[in-house]
């Protein structure tokens, strides 16, 4: 059975920044496509960024775009995302998922607040 376990979320102010950590189960994440999705109160589920550990190829929304940083360690089955400058609109639920399955994470949620 695949779990994915997100944390790192929390409280932090605008400018600051986070780390939140993927952690899988009973998935070999070297051999997928991993990504972040949020989703804020009232709107719709969203890409935020994505990793192909095969080929180390990275892809970001354009609202994190020089913000954001997804890496991982496959020997630790361990998706990440840097945050940085981070903006009270980063403000959501952030969700690890597989790409192309459904496999996702519980979410962790960020809040960025003064």
């Amino acid at each position: 059975q695949v779990q994915l376990v997100e944390s790192g979320g929390g409280l932090v102010q605008p400018g600051g920044s986070l780390r939140l950590s993927c952690s899988g189960s009973g998935i070999v994440f070297s051999a997928y496509g991993l990504e972040w999705y949020r989703q804020a109160p009232g709107k719709q589920r969203e890409l935020v960024a994505g990793l192909t550990f095969s080929n180390e190829r990275t892809m970001y929304a354009d609202s994190v775009k020089g913000r954001f940083t997804i890496s991982g360690d496959p020997t630790m089955n361990t998706l990440y995302l840097q945050m940085g400058s981070l903006k009270p609109d980063d403000s959501a639920t952030y969700y690890c998922h597989v790409r192309d399955s459904n496999w996702w994470g519980r979410g962790t949620q960020v809040t960025v607040s003064a």
